[in-house]
C-alpha cells in the first residue's frame, strides 16, 4: 500500500509540471499556425456577356478602371492559341496550311475552315477551351486578392465556363443600335452583322440565365448601373 501511495502521490506531482509545459507549447505553436495556416478570402468570380454590338468590352473597360481585375476572354485566348504546343494540336487536326511563312497560325484560313461547320468547331474548341480555363485559373490564382474578379466571355454559356461564375451580368441594347455599332467598327455589311446575331444566343436567353442586366444605350446611363451593380457585389 505504501508503495501505491508514493506511486500516486509522484503522478499528482507531475500534473502542474506537464500543464507549464503545455501552456509554453501552445504560445508556441499558436502564432506558428495562424501564419502557417492564413484565413484566405475567396474572390468572387463575375461573368460579363453580351452579343456582338452590346458594348460589353465599353463595361469591362470600365471596370478595370474602377481597379477590378477583368479576364477579357477573346484577347486571351488569342494568347492561348499562339503557344506552341496548342498551334501543333491544331495543325495535326487541321492541317499545316495554317502555318503561315514566319510559323504563326493564319487565324483568316482556320476561321474559314470552321465558319458553318458546327463539327470543326467543336474539334477546334476541345482543343482551345481546356488551354483558355487552365489559363484563366492561373489568372484567378495570381489575382485572388481582389475581393471581385470579372470573366468577360461573349460565348459565357455556349463554352460552358457560366459554370466557374459566382453572378453573371449580361449587357444588352436595341438591336439597330448594337448593328451601328459593329458597322462603325468593323468593316463589314449589315446583313453579315445580322448574321453573326443570329448564331449567338438571343438577349432574352441570356438575361434569363443572369443575376443583373446592364441596358448599354447611354454610356452615363451605364456606368451607374455598373456602380449600383459592383456595390451590390462587394456587401453581400
Amino acid at each position: 500500500m505504501e508503495a501505491e501511495k508514493e506511486l500516486i502521490f509522484e503522478k499528482q506531482m507531475e500534473t502542474p509540471i506537464q500543464k507549464s509545459v503545455e501552456k509554453v507549447i501552445d504560445k508556441i505553436v499558436t502564432p506558428i499556425n495562424k501564419i502557417v495556416e492564413p484565413v484566405v478570402t475567396k474572390s468572387k468570380i463575375i461573368g460579363l456577356t453580351g452579343g456582338i454590338g452590346s458594348g460589353k468590352t465599353t463595361v469591362a473597360k470600365y471596370l478595370i478602371s474602377k481597379g477590378i481585375p477583368v479576364y477579357i476572354s477573346d484577347v486571351e485566348a488569342k494568347k492561348v492559341m499562339e503557344f506552341p504546343e496548342i498551334i501543333s494540336q491544331i495543325v495535326q487536326t487541321f492541317g499545316n496550311e495554317l502555318i503561315t511563312g514566319d510559323q504563326t497560325l493564319d487565324r483568316e484560313k482556320l476561321a474559314a475552315i470552321v465558319f458553318n461547320a458546327p463539327e470543326k468547331l467543336k474539334q477546334l474548341n476541345a482543343i482551345v477551351h481546356p488551354a483558355v480555363k487552365k489559363h484563366f485559373d492561373n489568372w484567378i490564382a495570381t489575382n485572388q486578392n481582389h475581393p471581385i474578379l470579372v470573366k468577360e466571355a461573349a460565348i459565357l454559356f455556349e463554352s460552358g465556363s457560366y459554370k466557374d461564375c459566382d453572378k453573371i451580368i449580361t449587357v444588352s441594347a436595341p438591336l439597330e443600335l448594337r448593328i451601328a455599332r459593329v458597322l462603325k467598327r468593323d468593316s463589314t455589311t449589315r446583313e453579315k452583322v445580322l448574321q453573326r446575331i443570329n448564331n449567338q444566343l438571343s438577349d432574352e436567353e441570356r438575361i434569363a440565365r443572369s443575376n443583373f442586366v446592364i441596358k448599354n444605350e447611354n454610356f452615363e446611363d451605364t456606368k451607374k448601373q455598373v456602380d449600383e451593380i459592383v456595390n451590390l457585389l462587394k456587401n453581400r
